[in-house]
């Protein structure tokens, strides 16, 4: 499905949210738990909300720094980066150049943090510090040798950053190609592209560093709307897949022994009574739990689909882990809503 009529479609689901563009409670009961197993949570009411001083539009993305702030992406270019502390203050904002801010990544440089940003509309990528002063920025890849004319296929969704400084970019709304680049911004590879082969993707939405195992670091990426997670070495040689079912998964985040992810939905039904959930994937990548769904379950080694239950979510878009295991659910198309805290129970 294209970008264009995924919107079109989710006009109508989220036309109420726009009548109350600062609820981000969405419609759960308050003393609703989530999840499953070990992996169980409590939703904070009206975390993070702040005044029309501190607009967004659609909120893509949130990391944790070194420091214990919580950094959060919104294509609202009134404050395209908001920083939080864990009670959901406001400590600062920057950002006035990023119309179609979608992915954000945090990378940890010799003990300095720099954030990696992608413009799906600019069709470009930044390197910042974490107060906004861009290091570099990088157009569509004339080099690659793979889009036909400049720019017109290009639509970079997403980063990972490799141990070394290298960094790959994945153009999930554009042709469906990794670009590889060291840490001075120089082209070293290209691979996927648009295609149903194992190495190839549909939408390859998101990416991130797996490094669980520390002697073998991979990249996890995200195939959309093929419903899984596909398993690269660093220099672009698939491996394996995470078969996701009914999921329309966004970026894999990896905490500890698990992988952590948003459903947009779990299906192909649009309606405005609540869309998506999160998942959370064990070590054995397995799905072991689903906060707004169903519990997850297996038969004869496939995961089964899982419905979604709660109403609390509309159309979540990524999941910051923190240091206390709480996870912070920006979420897209939702009425203009903020992030939305899951306290993890005990």
């Amino acid at each position: 499905m294209k970008r264009r009529d995924f919107i079109t479609k989710t006009a109508s689901a989220t036309a109420a949210a726009f009548a109350f563009p600062h609820l981000n409670f969405g419609k759960a009961k308050e003393d609703e738990i989530l999840g499953h197993g070990q992996f169980r949570y409590k939703a904070v009411k009206d975390w993070g909300i702040l005044d029309s001083n501190t607009p967004v539009k659609d909120c893509h993305e949130m990391v944790q720094d070194a420091k214990g702030r919580l950094i959060m992406l919104t294509n609202e270019v009134k404050n395209n980066v908001i920083i939080y502390d864990k009670s959901g203050k406001l400590l600062s904002k920057w950002g006035a150049e990023f119309p179609a801010a979608h992915g954000m990544t945090l990378s940890n440089e010799n003990g300095e943090e720099f954030l990696y940003i992608t413009d799906t509309d600019r069709r470009q990528i930044f390197k910042t510090t974490l107060d906004g002063q861009i290091i570099f920025k990088i157009g569509y890849p004339k080099d690659a040798g793979v889009y036909k004319y400049e720019g017109a296929y290009y639509k970079p969704t997403e980063i990972a950053v490799a141990p070394n400084g290298d960094f790959y970019v994945a153009d999930g709304y554009g042709e469906q190609y990794i670009t590889r680049y060291n840490f001075k911004g120089e082209l070293i590879q290209v691979f996927g592209g648009r295609g149903k082969e194992n190495e190839k993707f549909t939408e390859c939405h998101g990416i991130c560093l797996d490094t669980r195992d520390k002697n073998n670091p991979t990249l996890l990426i995200t195939d959309r709307q093929k419903h899984q997670f596909k398993r690269f070495s660093l220099d672009g040689k698939y491996i394996s897949t995470i078969p996701l079912t009914n999921m329309w998964n966004c970026r894999a985040v990896v905490k500890g022994e698990n992988i952590y992810f948003a459903t947009l939905k779990s299906n192909d039904k649009w309606d405005n009574n609540g869309l998506g959930f999160v998942g959370i994937i064990d070590k054995n990548d397995k799905v072991v739990s689903c906060p707004g769904g169903a519990a997850p379950t297996y038969k004869e080694g496939a995961l089964q689909a899982v419905p979604q239950l709660s109403k609390l979510f509309i159309y979540p878009h990524d999941v910051c882990v923190d240091d206390e295991e709480n996870l912070y659910v920006p979420q897209w198309n939702s009425g203009k809503t903020y992030p939305i805290k899951l306290q993890r129970q005990a």
